[in-house]
């Protein structure tokens, strides 16, 4: 007879405790405890030793490149490291609406016609709901690849273990893992116990069958995938997919890739007609930036292989308060907060009766410190009220000592300020290279961020 009983497990690490306790014991985390019934069964099964897997030399495992399949996306493909690893379990995470299923579906449009059998599960639409959806990205109603795209509405594991072993498929979508639910679990889909199950049956299929599965994960409020942080340990790849709701860019970033660079980041513009790659994101963040406006900056970012022009605004303001504001959108609070007590010790500019608020124009976030110098310079240029030349870029991070650092990859970052007509670069005094000079932009190099400050 089944016994239920309570149980309370750790969001972050999964571990099961009897009792509810503030902190974790394994994983040090506050406040993480869930409470659940769980009802297991017992069950005789039984392996003979000849039957357990044994540990074999390295020497006599024969290695091999994985087998990838195009999903003619490029930004997908880029992320994923060049393509779908057949084998591999990966996450799509993201909040609600940023397009996440649409992806997917865009993914499986190009599978199909290319001859590769993909099974759609989705545990929160109907069948009809996905087939008007897919239509409308462009699958056309009685082609050959219509025959090729299965579609399966459901939210139980075991038939959909079942499918997957009858239609001998070689792409799977599960959308969403909390709406699965394995019977040998008595508790809610969605919960910790039926995540865990779900994915490690999931984890195992893949690699035994040798089947691409997505999993789409839902976010919580915080942003990270709901259910135990194990979920994110099990799979092989981490795609979160990132975008301003008010905006129609999207951004694609890997979290975690075993078979490519976590580096990578795809860009996308959210339309009508679906998502559509965005080849050129430098143009489309300076899109619409006006001239000759003190307080805007260009600097040059690198994600993975790839160089971005972004434009860095900054707005000072007399304050009203007895303690002056300090705001960011996309950048590091603390960051910004360190660069303007940078300015105004070792810059002499004071800006202790200011309001200073920093944004990336597009919804950009970024972490790259070679911007530091980019976000001083349009603070200055705002306190002063006076216009940075629209075809300057400005690169390198700024110590607390006032002196501006080289940074990595200059010359990939001018290759495309060159690209875009950029004709003057503020950079780093480290990173002098007579090479520069062939790329055809007037190169400023200054050690200091007086000496920056002097050449806007």
């Amino acid at each position: 007879m089944a016994k239920e009983k309570q149980v309370f497990y750790c969001k972050e690490c999964g571990n099961e405790f009897s009792r509810w306790m503030g902190q974790c014991p394994s994983c040090k985390a506050w406040n993480s405890f869930v409470e659940e019934k769980v009802t297991k069964t017992r069950t005789n099964k039984t392996v003979s030793v000849s039957d357990r897997p044994r540990a074999t030399s390295i020497k006599n495992i024969s290695s091999s490149e994985e087998t990838r399949i195009s999903t003619r996306i490029k930004e997908l493909d880029r992320v994923l490291g060049g393509g779908i690893v057949k084998g591999s379990l990966v996450l799509v995470g993201g909040d609600p609406g940023i397009g996440k299923s649409t992806l997917l579906l865009e993914m499986c449009r190009n599978l199909v016609t290319d001859e590769v059998k993909v099974l759609y599960v989705s545990g929160e639409e109907s069948t009809s709901q996905i087939k008007s959806r897919a239509v409308r990205l462009g699958i056309t109603p009685g082609s050959p690849e219509e025959e090729r795209l299965l579609i399966l509405s459901d939210n139980d594991m075991d038939n959909i273990e079942s499918q997957m072993e009858n239609l001998e498929t070689e792409v799977v979508i599960i959308d969403s893992i909390q709406t699965i639910e394995a019977a040998s679990v008595e508790s809610a889909p969605g919960t910790v116990s039926q995540v865990r199950e779900v994915t490690a049956r999931l984890l195992q299929i893949a690699k035994q069958q040798d089947i691409a599965i997505f999993i789409v994960g839902h976010v919580t409020k915080e942003g990270t995938v709901a259910g135990p942080r194990t979920l994110e340990h099990m799979v092989d790849s981490v795609l979160y997919f990132e975008g301003d709701d008010s905006g129609g860019f999207r951004l694609l970033r890997a979290n975690k890739n075993r078979f490519g660079s976590t580096n990578e980041i795809g860009v996308f513009n959210m339309t009508d007609s679906g998502l559509e790659e965005v080849t050129n994101p430098s143009e489309f963040f300076l899109n619409g930036r006006p001239e000759n406006s003190s307080g805007s900056s260009v600097v040059c970012i690198v994600e993975g292989t790839r160089a971005m022009l972004v434009e860095i605004q900054a707005l000072c303001t007399d304050s009203n308060f007895s303690m002056p504001r300090r705001t960011s959108v996309g950048l590091d609070y603390n960051r910004v907060g360190l660069l303007t007590a940078v300015l105004e010790k070792r810059g002499g500019i004071s800006l202790s009766g200011c309001d200073c608020y920093v944004n990336v124009a597009g919804g950009l976030k970024i972490n790259d410190p070679s911007t530091d110098l980019g976000v001083v310079c349009a603070v200055a240029s705002s306190f002063r009220d006076r216009a940075i030349d629209s075809k300057t870029v400005i690169v390198g991070e700024i110590g607390l000592a006032g002196e501006v650092r080289g940074i990595r990859n200059i010359s990939q970052r001018l290759k495309e300020a060159a690209k875009l007509g950029y004709t003057k670069a503020i950079v780093p005094k480290s990173n002098y290279n007579k090479e520069l000079e062939k790329l055809g932009v007037d190169i400023i190099y200054v050690s200091t961020i007086r000496d920056a400050l002097d050449k806007i």
